[in-house]
């Protein structure tokens, strides 16, 4: 390497600072100095003999070393920073769709921009009408207001009152910040629809905000508000109000006023006492007072006759309300509380209960009237103080889930508790069918007056006439037709069933009919009195190979299940049901989608898994614009058309279970958007 060649600057970046060519150390570790230039010198023709000096050299000033001091990544955030997060590709894109998302950019402020968004930007202004029909995309004319803002998950701690000239907003995201108030101009926004405040530090709402006329969704939950303004019961048209997660210890009298409520979320508060006028919510669907401290529900919880789901667990409730009059009701969660018993009204109120949870009670009994729960399918009692089962449970056509864990039970042997839901109630109907022959007879009963247990001594009717007008032995009698319009009778090995059922049925308005796991062949001919009638009808479990003509004749019919049966194939006139939004042809003989269900427009659940399907028709599931669910699993299908990917209407898809290849079983559990995403990619182009 030859080092004369390198100037003072090259030997500082080589080097490093701080070092020259005529420095020492270079000399020391043999170098070129100046005297092995003097000897080169000597050796040459022209070189001087007269020793020269180095003449002195200025030392040239260390190099600056960097600062590493430490930069703090989480540091104030400026006004600027915050600015320039709206930028004017954002900006273009939100004027074009109505919608701006800034969630999840650590804003501390709100773009001081996005107030002005909605008037005309400065780039519009200047251009003349040549330029903007160049770029017509973003002329004005083609720019609309802002509708929906999301400024969730930042660090927001409050909101300028310039939010006033956002007036055109229907839909406003605010979670996941800091806000600790709000301010009063947000009255202002009269279009707003949708409001979310969850998961901040708010313990009041600005009074001007419950003058919204139009607000429709309020989410004010995971906060530390101690109560709720009465001046919510000005928002006249909330339809969905989820308060849950905060510090709440009562309710203002007022709610009652929400009439159009149909969820309301209350879970995780300190709430002893619910007020008189929350009955009056006419239209409520969903009630949750989870995690509370109520000691009682209003007696007349009846007169919410819409409501449909229930969650009362982990509070300090003693006894339950027969909830006469909320026959709507499909699901009652009420575990972790101090229930003793059931009421016996309960079980003749609830007709359409589906799910009934209370585990972890002291429940002593269950009484036998809990057979009336005839669309019960979740049953859990675990652990409770319960000794013993009442037998009538096995008539319970529809139970799927029973838990009796955790109770001192001593008429069944854990063994059989332990085999699960399908090994007891077993044993319940074998010691069901026991019973007359161990009191004698049929006339071991007390008669029509006995309980419910005796009553099931008079065992499967088997398709018998009466000549009288009175109600067959084992139908139900017309004051429980009238009370829960339902006709139900299961477990019964009916052949056929009388016409003059379904006359006395018809007479009492009844909509509901189950005949489950009978040993009917065919729908029965009386059925036909009440095709103006029913919605729902219930025929699984039984031996029907054949479905009538007449069935196109019910005009109201909603549900249908056709389930465990054999049939093979549909009549065609059933397409003519119109308003069939549910059908359950599973576990069945069919080897297709019979091609008349592809004319059911408002159908949105189609479960036809257990049969022997081989193939599907897109265009046929096409047609069905409604469909959302569709349950194809456990049957023979070897190929999935790439083009049912584009069936964007199903959001629920079920396919494992079929011998085809692709899908792999990977994707298939990854769930429906998996599935038809890994669908869509397959369509050739």
């Amino acid at each position: 390497m030859n080092f004369n060649n390198y100037t003072n600057a090259e030997a500082l970046e080589t080097f490093g600072g701080g070092y020259e060519l005529g420095h020492s150390c270079f000399t020391h570790y043999g170098c070129p100095s100046n005297d092995m230039s003097e000897e080169k010198g000597r050796g040459s023709a022209t070189g001087s003999r007269i020793p020269r000096s180095n003449p002195p050299q200025r030392p040239i000033p260390p190099r600056p070393r960097p600062n590493y001091s430490f930069q703090p990544v989480f540091h104030e955030r400026q006004t600027r920073e915050d600015d320039a997060v709206l930028t004017k590709q954002l900006w273009k894109l939100a004027r074009r769709s109505g919608n701006l998302n800034l969630s999840n950019k650590g804003l501390a402020r709100v773009p001081q921009k996005l107030y002005d968004i909605n008037d005309v930007d400065e780039d519009s202004k200047a251009a003349n009408l040549e330029q903007l029909c160049i770029k017509e995309e973003d002329a004005w004319w083609n720019q609309v207001p802002i509708t929906n803002l999301d400024l969730s998950s930042n660090t927001l701690s409050r909101l300028s009152p310039k939010i006033e000239n956002l007036m055109t907003l229907t839909v406003l995201i605010l979670h996941d910040n800091a806000l600790v108030e709000l301010p009063p101009q947000i009255g202002k926004l009269e279009k707003l629809t949708r409001l979310n405040l969850s998961h901040n530090k708010l313990s009041q709402l600005p009074r001007e905000l419950f003058s919204l006329p139009v607000l429709r969704h309020l989410n004010i939950s995971y906060n530390e508000f101690t109560e709720l303004n009465p001046d919510v019961s000005d928002l006249h048209m909330l339809e969905w109000l989820d308060a849950s997660h905060n510090k709440l210890q009562s309710l203002p009298g007022g709610i009652g006023f929400l009439v159009r409520l149909t969820s309301l979320l209350l879970p995780y508060n300190h709430i002893k006492e619910l007020p008189p006028d929350l009955v009056n919510m006419r239209v409520l669907q969903k009630l949750d007072l989870m995690q509370n401290d109520i000691i009682k529900l209003p007696d007349d919880m009846g007169l919410i006759r819409k409501l449909e789901c229930l969650y009362i667990q982990h509070n300090d409730i003693k006894e339950l309300p027969e909830f006469e009059g909320n026959e709507a009701l499909t699901e009652v969660h009420a575990s972790n509380n101090y229930i003793t018993s059931i009421p016996k009204g309960l079980c003749t109120n609830l007709p359409h209960l589906k799910i009934f949870d209370l585990r972890d009670n002291q429940i002593t009994q269950l009484p036998d009237e809990v057979c009336l729960l005839r669309n019960l399918q979740r049953l859990d009692v675990s652990n409770n103080s319960i000794s013993v089962l009442p037998v009538t449970l096995s008539s319970l056509a529809h139970l799927v889930n029973l838990q009796v864990e955790g109770n001192p039970i001593k008429t069944i042997r854990r063994d059989i508790i332990q085999c699960g839901t399908t090994r007891i109630l077993k044993v319940l109907q074998d010691r069901a069918q026991a019973q007359p022959k161990e009191k004698g007879g049929a006339n071991g009963g007390s008669g029509s007056g006995g309980s419910l247990t005796e009553t099931m001594d008079a065992l499967r009717l088997g398709g018998g006439q009466t000549n009288d007008g009175i109600m067959p032995e084992n139908f139900p009698d017309r004051y429980k037709l009238r009370h829960t319009h339902t006709l139900a009778v299961n477990l019964e090995e009916l052949t056929n069933v009388p016409d003059q059922v379904f006359e006395i049925a018809r007479s009492e308005n009844v909509n509901v009919v189950d005949f489950a796991r009978n040993k009917l062949g065919t729908l029965p001919n009386g059925l036909q009195y009440m095709r103006d009638l029913v919605k729902e009808l219930v025929l699984s479990h039984n031996l029907i190979s054949f479905v009538p003509q007449f069935i196109s004749q019910f005009t109201r019919i909603t549900f249908l299940n056709l389930s465990n049966n054999l049939l093979k194939e549909l009549p065609k006139e059933f397409g003519v049901l119109n308003t069939l939004r549910e059908l359950n042809i599973a576990n069945n003989r069919f080897d297709c989608i019979p091609s008349c269900l592809y004319e059911l427009q408002r159908l949105e659940i189609l479960v036809a898994s257990e049969n022997h399907i081989k193939e599907l028709n897109v265009s046929g599931l096409k047609a069905m614009s409604c469909l959302a669910t569709l349950d194809l699993r456990n049957n023979d299908i070897e190929f999935i058309p790439p083009i049912l990917g584009n069936l964007t209407n199903i959001t629920h898809l079920e396919l494992i279970g079929n011998p085809f290849r692709q899908p792999r079983h990977q994707i298939l559990i990854k769930g429906t958007e998996s599935i038809m995403s890994y669908l869509r990619d397959r369509i050739p182009t």
